[in-house]
């Protein structure tokens, strides 16, 4: 938008606090190569156009905002005389995308000085070159600087990852190894009872319906009935007794294994029916060996699939296989982070999962969302461990105004209302030192807002703190996540309002 051209006056523009330590000479030249402008009630210039211009505000009132989402969030207003925004980083050239970081637009009518990107660049490396260059160090300094802290929150991060993942595949593949020499010995020890059977004396048909009960009991324990403590404790002494009345004296040891297996009284009733009482025990401890060969079998492949789970969910987590941007079902990735994380959660915090199973698949950068869902759980966690290590962490997905939330929800001793407004700021963090670099919150911010246009805040209070994440449900909302916007600035960060 254009304004109205106005005369230009050196001892006006010498009058704001910018320019007030200017030369007479200097401020005619800005006034040869800028202009006053006013501009009517409306738009100035808007975020993301290629920065023409900086503009200070001699007198009205001017609005800063940034785009959030499909929203405009205010990050500035005000009408004190000398303000400025525009094409500040003009001085830094090609060296940086050179686009308006947010949108301004005026109230009332406002006067404008307005200098051209090129000559404000041209005065600032002539007039001041030593300032210049200091600017240039701090801007690309600090960039380089939060990159490589960055890359090391990342290999911490993976680090930590790595560990909790070696540990919950050293479980089930050492169960496994477990049972699988368990179920050598056990395969070892039926061979030789069949032998001494089959020495016995045993008819034919005998030999068949032990063998039919042999195939049906496989079978049974495959299907075994999930039974409370007591249930269980009931059929042991059942199954106990009814081994002592027959004369088999292993019955304390035996009846467990039958109760596991999901096998009664019904089923030895059946067993002392086509065998003779005195080959009864022989029969019964061959069936045992039947019995928990299933059980170790059972135990190998829940171990096997627990192992392909991990697998699965590590590359589900790091998305190797996929491309950056795809449509993705937010409950898959949050599981998946879950589970990879399941080892630094431990077994004393209680994870609760509330979905909305019908929410639709949206469109993300899966291993980037992951990224947001390690931090947030990561810093769930952490204040929980502060309190004692106990806790419950609530998971949440719900349709919020036509977008999807995730909700993170601790019962830790929640975020103190004074460093709340900060907690996505960079190098911002209440860890210990060497727990955190202050860059998961920020980083998480910029996935969120600048790449998928979506919008992240906090409500804390002791006992109940809810990170909240809201995600475009297409790609329109936000022209996709591939548009990611400028650097973000910090007043452009809602953190403790309720996302709108």
């Amino acid at each position: 938008m254009s304004g109205r051209p106005m005369p230009c006056g050196a001892g006006e523009i010498g009058s704001l606090f910018l320019f007030e330590k200017l030369r007479p000479e200097q401020l005619g030249r800005l006034c040869a190569e800028g202009r006053v402008e006013r501009f009517e009630p409306g738009p100035v210039y808007t975020e993301g156009e290629p920065a023409t211009c900086f503009y200070v505000m001699i007198e009205g009132t001017v609005v800063l905002s940034r785009r959030v989402g499909g929203d405009d969030v205010e990050v500035s207003r005000t009408s004190q005389r000398g303000v400025y925004s525009g094409a500040m980083q003009a001085y830094l050239g090609d060296r940086l995308p050179q686009v308006y970081i947010n949108s301004m637009r005026v109230t009332e009518p406002t006067r404008f000085f307005v200098l051209p990107a090129d000559a404000f660049a041209g005065i600032m490396r002539e007039w001041f070159p030593m300032a210049v260059h200091l600017l240039e160090g701090l801007f690309f300094g600090s960039k380089s600087t939060q990159a490589a802290v960055g890359q090391r929150e990342r290999l911490l991060a993976l680090g930590s990852l790595s560990a909790g993942l070696t540990h919950e595949l050293n479980n089930p593949a050492a169960a496994a190894v477990r049972a699988t020499a368990t179920l050598r010995e056990r395969v070892a020890k039926m061979r030789r009872k069949l032998a001494v059977i089959a020495e016995g004396p045993f008819s034919r048909d005998q030999l068949t319906n032990l063998i039919e009960i042999q195939e049906r009991t496989a079978e049974r324990v495959g299907k075994a009935p999930d039974l409370g403590p007591l249930q269980a404790a009931d059929r042991e002494d059942e199954l106990t007794d009814w081994l002592e009345d027959h004369g088999i004296d292993q019955g304390p040891q035996l009846a467990p294994t039958f109760v596991q297996a999901g096998l009664d009284v019904d089923w030895l009733d059946q067993v002392a029916a086509v065998v003779d009482e005195e080959i009864l025990p022989g029969a019964v401890g061959w069936l045992n060996y039947t019995v928990e060969t299933e059980l170790l079998m059972d135990e190998i492949a829940d171990s096997t699939t627990r192992v392909s789970r991990l697998v699965d969910a590590a590359k589900q987590y790091s998305q190797l296989d996929r491309a950056p941007y795809q449509v993705a079902d937010v409950h898959e990735l949050l599981d998946s982070t879950l589970l990879m994380l399941s080892g630094k959660i431990g077994p004393r915090i209680e994870v609760v999962r509330e979905y909305d199973r019908t929410l639709p698949r949206i469109p993300a950068c899966p291993a980037e969302l992951n990224q947001v869902w390690t931090n947030l759980i990561d810093n769930a966690v952490c204040a929980m461990d502060g309190a004692g290590g106990e806790g419950t962490l609530t998971v949440r997905t719900a349709l919020h105004d036509d977008r999807l939330l995730v909700e993170f929800r601790d019962t830790g001793p929640g975020v103190p209302p004074e460093i709340r407004d900060r907690i996505f700021d960079p190098f911002f963090t209440t860890k210990p030192v060497g727990r955190g670099t202050g860059l998961g919150l920020d980083i998480s911010w910029r996935i969120v807002v600048n790449k998928h246009h979506g919008a992240i805040c906090v409500k804390s209070v002791p006992g109940d703190t809810r990170f909240k994440v809201l995600l475009p449900l297409n790609a329109a909302d936000g022209d996709g996540p591939a548009a990611a916007g400028p650097p973000p600035t910090a007043g452009a960060r809602p953190t403790s309002e309720e996302p709108t």
